[in-house]
């Protein structure tokens, strides 16, 4: 092949700049502190032509300085940008350094962050002492250091410490529990104001909404964790051992491990919508939800026990469970709660409900479940006057009832 000079060049090689215009020099240019026998022939301060021999040539020098120094930089790891020569009509480009592009986040995901750094340090650490010791966790929501927790996790507690997700630990005691409701109220002891949660509702929340759960983990230090999940149902009624059942759960497949009863289970924008309890969490088929106490039966129950130190129910007096779909249907029903027992001497007792009867309607608003029948009697106070739509033997009867108060546990 035939090399072909470019034409706006005289020669193969072309000159170079003067040693000023240069960012790099031949050490020939510098001269002063190199060996005489490192110069070339004809330099300065050179040795004579034929004077040195092929082993030390400036070029092979180089050539193994600057190999030396590379394996050097790329054995420590070092990245190292070269710019090549350039001739007189060049221009030199700039060495780019590559920029890492940032970790995308969606909104979604923003969202999440935000709630938790807002929400966090609103939720605490509890530990109970008595006869056994219980970590749980609870929200405070009054600036003066009043918490909703779980009443589960109160237990013969004695001795109660706080800890919250600054890391400050303080003492605190108990103000009342509702085992009916597993709602409880701690007061932290010590001067405020305290961080606070928003308090939501869960009037119009619905399925498939954002949950998000907070809560501190059986003694884990470093604030509390937080899970994510969807609302994946309402008004659940929960088996809770021996003690009955709860109704009106909100249910949500943000999961809530062992130590966050009395956590704050929170909607996307942050509120609280409801205090997560240990109830069916180990139910054979849905151990992969968490159940929440709705916010509004939290608030309401923790006034009252605030103010009085217990929570002033209405009774019926009746235990039962929810009519099945196929009896339902034959009698042209959507639902009703079905008597199982009548307690003796109760407002049911008095006006002659029995077992089997079932119960449609509560002041002509439709009753479907027995869970429905006690939240609705939730809002009433006692001495209140109520009608009762019953079915017994396929025939529609209407009794008045004047409920009383719930009498204390035995």
């Amino acid at each position: 092949m035939e090399f072909v000079e470019p034409e706006d060049e005289p020669g193969l090689f072309r000159n170079p700049l003067p040693p000023d215009d240069r960012l790099w020099r031949h050490p020939s240019e510098v001269g002063a502190g190199l060996p005489s026998n490192l110069l070339g022939p004809d330099l300065p301060g050179g040795a004579p032509a034929g004077a040195v021999d092929d082993d030390s040539r400036p070029s092979m020098w180089l050539v193994a300085a600057v190999s030396a120094v590379s394996a050097g930089l790329l054995a420590t790891g070092l990245v190292m940008v070269t710019v090549g020569l350039v001739g007189a009509n060049d221009q030199l480009r700039p060495a780019v350094e590559r920029q890492m592009e940032p970790r995308p986040i969606d909104a979604v995901s923003t969202g999440v962050v935000d709630v938790a750094d807002r929400a966090r340090e609103a939720v605490a650490q509890l530990r109970l002492e008595g006869t056994s010791t219980v970590v749980g966790s609870g929200v405070i929501f009054r600036s003066d250091g009043h918490m909703l927790t779980s009443a589960s996790v109160i237990g013969t507690a004695s001795r109660v410490r706080v800890r919250l997700d600054s890391g400050r630990e303080l003492s605190g005691r108990v103000v009342g529990s509702d085992p009916d409701t597993d709602i409880a109220v701690i007061k932290i002891d010590g001067d405020g104001p305290f961080p606070t949660a928003v308090m939501g509702t869960t009037v119009g929340l619905r399925v498939g909404e954002q949950a998000i759960a907070i809560g501190c983990p059986i003694e884990l230090v470093g604030g509390p964790s937080v899970t994510v999940g969807v609302i994946s149902a309402l008004h659940r009624a929960v088996q809770r051992g021996a003690g009955g059942m709860l109704f009106d759960l909100v249910q949500t497949d943000a999961r809530v491990p062992t130590g966050w009863p009395g956590g704050a289970l929170l909607d996307s924008s942050g509120s609280v919508i409801g205090i997560t309890t240990s109830v069916g969490t180990a139910t054979t088929g849905i151990g992969g939800f968490g159940f929440a106490i709705p916010i509004d039966l939290a608030r309401s129950v923790a006034d009252q026990l605030i103010a009085t130190g217990r929570v002033t129910g209405v009774w019926l007096g009746v235990k039962g469970g929810d009519l099945d779909g196929a009896t339902a249907a034959a009698l042209d029903l959507t639902g009703g709660a079905v008597v199982g027992e009548v307690m003796a001497g109760s407002p049911a007792d008095h006006v002659g409900l029995a077992p089997l009867d079932t119960i449609v309607a509560l002041d002509g608003v439709p009753v479907t479940s027995m869970g429905q029948l006690v939240v609705a009697l939730r809002q009433r106070r006692p001495g209140d006057v109520v009608h009762l739509d019953v079915i017994r033997d396929h025939q529609r009867l209407a009794m008045v009832v004047v409920l009383t108060e719930r009498p204390a546990p035995a």
